[in-house]
């Protein structure tokens, strides 16, 4: 007997129930499927934007903004790039290239310690000597070479949400000029640079052209420390903000841009900051070095200069990137330990160099009792109308009222009769005095 075909009717209910189901999902899937193709998830996003360059290999970026002069832009990003990481452009000499900057310094290995990215500008036109002469070059978004590496730094800035307070320049010879250059465009932008063989910002300024300012190189450009501050405040006019601190290497011997442009460029960049010619410490760190700062004692006074006797021109050598980035604040690793109180007694002098609204503050903290401290939380009270906009020394806290600033891990320890020079730039409203009292670790400090 043939079995009947069955009908809907007389199927199990079950069975219809599944087909449902069945029907139900095939009309899903490919809603879900486009919701998953055109609506990533956030982590996917955020890796999307970091992996954008490989890591830890030199790559170049085109596209990256506007850029005048042609300019090409490498890039190096470690494994191990830091959350909002600072951004280091390091820019090379004549006949020099990215590459061969990247190659010629450690930049990229000590990227790899710290977490940072650096960009290397390379020039394209025959030269290769980067623009710091023309008119465009001198003066903030004029055009020309500045223009393209503001870009460069805009588009990592973008790309890894990077910290744009920590944003820095370095560079030889040529690239020291355009370093100058830099910090005198764009104050705004970069928190300190380290010029190495240099000259002061628009001394190779010229009218005709010409790349090459024969009378720059030779030395024999000399202006007041007044003249040269208003050079450089004159790239940018109107601005009353912060201004980069400077870091200056130069050879006694250099033959090429001789040594009378270091002491060029230590009287601009001390009148840029307001503070004196005259060094607020002098010492010797390596032999044959004399490192002079000015506005202030510790690594991150507002001017440092390090004079090499006997060096010539092409001074740079290993483990200077180093010093560069203890200067900059980029060879942390990690946070200090956190301070205790500790019984004893304490001096601090403070004193201030003041201009129209803004002035620079050094302190001197000493530990006159007999029990070394290892940490400091240094407690002290600003002026009404006084707002600090960058430090050195330490990390300060709040930016107005009542401040503590917190020793860095390189100056944490101080052995009795032992002394640490910090200091901090500020807005005024007209109260440009310093701070009257002091705490350290909770003890009251003598003011000196």
């Amino acid at each position: 007997m043939p079995t009947p075909t069955p009908t809907p009717a007389s199927l199990p209910l079950r069975t219809t129930v599944t087909r449902q189901l069945r029907t139900l999902l095939a009309a899903l899937l490919p809603l879900l499927a486009a919701l998953l193709v055109t609506a990533p998830t956030a982590a996917a996003a955020r890796n999307e934007a970091v992996d954008v360059v490989p890591t830890a290999t030199l790559t170049e970026v085109t596209d990256f903004g506007t850029n005048p002069s042609n300019l090409r832009m490498y890039v190096y990003v470690p494994d191990n790039v830091t959350a909002n990481p600072a951004v280091l452009v390091a820019v090379h000499w004549c006949t020099g290239s990215g590459p061969d900057m990247y190659n010629g310094t450690e930049y990229d290995t000590l990227a790899d310690q710290y977490g940072f990215v650096v960009v290397y500008p390379s020039v394209t036109r025959s030269s290769k000597c980067f623009d710091v002469s023309s008119p465009q070059a001198l003066r903030r978004d004029g055009g020309s070479d500045p223009v393209g590496i503001k870009s460069m730094v805009d588009w990592v800035t973008r790309t890894y949400d990077a910290d744009t307070s920590r944003v820095f320049a370095t560079g030889i010879s040529s690239g020291a000029m355009m370093t100058n250059v830099l910090l005198g465009d764009y104050p705004d932008v970069f928190a300190a640079g380290a010029a190495f063989s240099g000259v002061p910002f628009g001394c190779f300024a010229t009218a005709d052209g010409s790349e090459w300012n024969s009378a720059c190189a030779q030395g024999t450009v000399s202006r007041t420390a007044q003249q040269w501050g208003d050079i450089a405040r004159a790239a940018y006019p109107g601005y009353t903000g912060p201004r980069p601190r400077m870091q200056l290497w130069h050879g006694t011997e250099d033959d090429v841009l001789r040594y009378p442009n270091f002491g060029e460029m230590i009287k601009q960049w001390t009148n840029v900051h307001g503070v004196s010619q005259t060094p607020a410490a002098t010492d010797t760190p390596q032999s044959g070095w004399t490192r002079t700062r000015y506005g202030g004692t510790g690594d991150r006074a507002p001017v440092e200069a390090i004079s090499l006797q006997g060096v010539g021109h092409n001074l740079y050598s290993h483990g200077m990137a180093a010093r560069v980035l203890t200067f900059f604040g980029l060879d942390s690793g990690g946070p200090a330990p956190q301070p205790q109180p500790q019984p004893g007694a304490c001096k601090v002098t403070a004193t201030t160099n003041a201009w129209n609204t803004g002035l620079t503050a050094s302190l001197t903290i000493t530990n006159t009792s007999t029990t070394p401290i290892n940490g400091w939380q240094l407690g002290f009270t600003l002026p009404t109308g006084q707002t600090i906009t960058n430090g050195w020394g330490a990390t300060y806290t709040p930016a107005t009222g009542t401040v503590t600033a917190v020793g860095a891990s390189y100056n944490a320890a101080l052995a009795p009769g032992a002394s640490v020079g910090i200091g901090y730039q500020a807005n005024h409203t007209g109260n440009s005095a310093a701070p009257g009292t002091f705490t350290l670790n909770g003890t009251a400090c003598t003011a000196g």
